[in-house]
């Protein structure tokens, strides 16, 4: 009911017969049940104060935004729901105010808040005070999530033009190289005496010998950061790592680095590109052994839920700060001296277009873990419901990342 209706009301009461004031008491009450449910009932946070900024309603959405028993809330000072902001600062214009804040419990959210003033049609006509105001919360988290995670596949896609542009102009002069060494090659042998030719030609194909290497490295390079689909196979993710862990144990071993594994023995069936996943298998070993040193301790661990596989990389490194660890899958951030801060982004890319997520957690001083979840097979086929009542086929569809 109108706070200036209510007012009328209470001085009139004596002049309102008893059975009236019930039938007014009793509609009064209906009435604010009902708006209380259609508050309830909505998404967006909902609070109501007094001029002084005392709660007198919130509704359920906004007592989960801030962890609040409803009860509880109820006569509390809305200034300590919004930390950093001054209450008297944003309400003293008297007009309705936008802000964004940020809250940290129970759970990290965004909310955009709209206040307004309260005024009965008295107050209004006679410029007094608000009788209190009206808080709208708007939970922006998802929306916020959202646009990260568009700025950051920009990122990443204007890191995969660079770098193959960059690959593609080293390449040309190595191949002009590569050239030049065979017609310098095809002189000696043709005019040198057979000594000479014999201590020129040594040196020229081990020139030689560098310059594929060279060019075996940027072509890897280019497939690593060069955005292609995956091509899917029925994959063992057990053999596979073991596969990963034998080709890059004796660089492993080099560093004193001791591998222990704990597999999933009934793991289930993935669809991968066997190619791709062991380039993230080598990335998250290389960065765990390069972060240990040397004398570390590395666990491979493999299992599975209903809806994903896992491995998790496990190392006793130095770790990373907390204000860092949510940068390490940026491009070029890195905290190696020599590292290209490549590594991370191109893990996180491949397991993004399996349809799949990576987890990283670090503590300083302790160590770090990865995890990789990769989509069980049977996840990737969904079927799609019948378009109509007409006999209509059903389709399987393989969804993609």
């Amino acid at each position: 009911m109108n706070p200036g209706i209510l007012d009328k009301l209470i001085d009139r009461l004596d002049k309102l017969e008893p059975e009236e004031i019930q039938s007014l008491v009793l509609k009064t009450v209906e009435e604010k049940g009902f708006l209380e449910r259609v508050f309830d009932a909505l998404r967006e946070g909902i609070i109501v104060t007094g001029a002084s900024g005392r709660i007198h309603y919130i509704n359920h959405a906004a007592c989960e935004f801030f962890g609040l028993e409803e009860k509880k809330a109820s006569g509390e000072s809305v200034s300590t729901l919004f930390p950093g902001i001054d209450w008297e600062d944003v309400t003293s214009s008297g007009d309705a105010v936008n802000r964004d804040l940020v809250v940290r419990y129970p759970e990290l959210r965004f909310l955009n808040f709209y206040i307004a003033p309260l005024a009965s049609q008295d107050a209004e006509e006679s410029g007094d005070d608000s009788l209190g105001f009206v808080i709208i919360l708007r939970d922006n988290t998802r929306n916020r999530e959202r646009h990260l995670q568009e700025i950051e596949s920009e990122k990443i896609q204007a890191v995969q033009s660079l770098a193959a542009g960059v690959a593609h102009e080293i390449g040309n002069p190595l191949n002009s190289l590569n050239i030049h060494l065979q017609l310098i090659e095809k002189r000696v042998r043709k005019n040198a005496d057979p000594e000479l030719a014999a201590s020129l030609l040594e040196p020229l194909e081990i020139t030689r010998s560098e310059i594929k290497r060279l060019d075996f490295i940027v072509e890897k390079f280019l497939n690593a950061v060069r955005p292609s689909r995956p091509e899917l196979e029925t994959t063992d993710l057990n053999e596979l790592l073991k596969e990963a862990l034998n080709f890059i144990g004796a660089e492993v071993a080099d560093r004193r680095i001791a591998i222990t594994v704990d597999f999933d023995d009934d793991i289930p069936l993935l669809q991968l590109d066997r190619d791709q996943m062991k380039q993230v298998f080598y990335n998250l070993i290389r960065n765990s052994s390069q972060a240990m040193g040397s004398d570390g301790n590395l666990t491979v661990t493999t299992g599975h839920n209903d809806e994903n596989a896992f491995v998790t990389f496990s190392d006793d490194g130095p770790g990373i700060p907390p204000d860092e660890v949510s940068r390490v899958f940026q491009p070029y951030y890195t905290t190696k001296k020599t590292g290209s801060g490549l590594g991370l982004m191109i893990v996180h890319r491949i397991v993004y277009e399996h349809g799949g997520e990576v987890q990283f957690q670090s503590r300083e001083g302790t160590g770090t873990e990865v995890t990789v979840f990769l989509p069980r097979a049977e996840k990737l086929v969904r079927v799609l419901p019948e378009k109509s009542e007409a006999d209509t086929p059903v389709i399987d569809v393989d969804v993609e990342g």
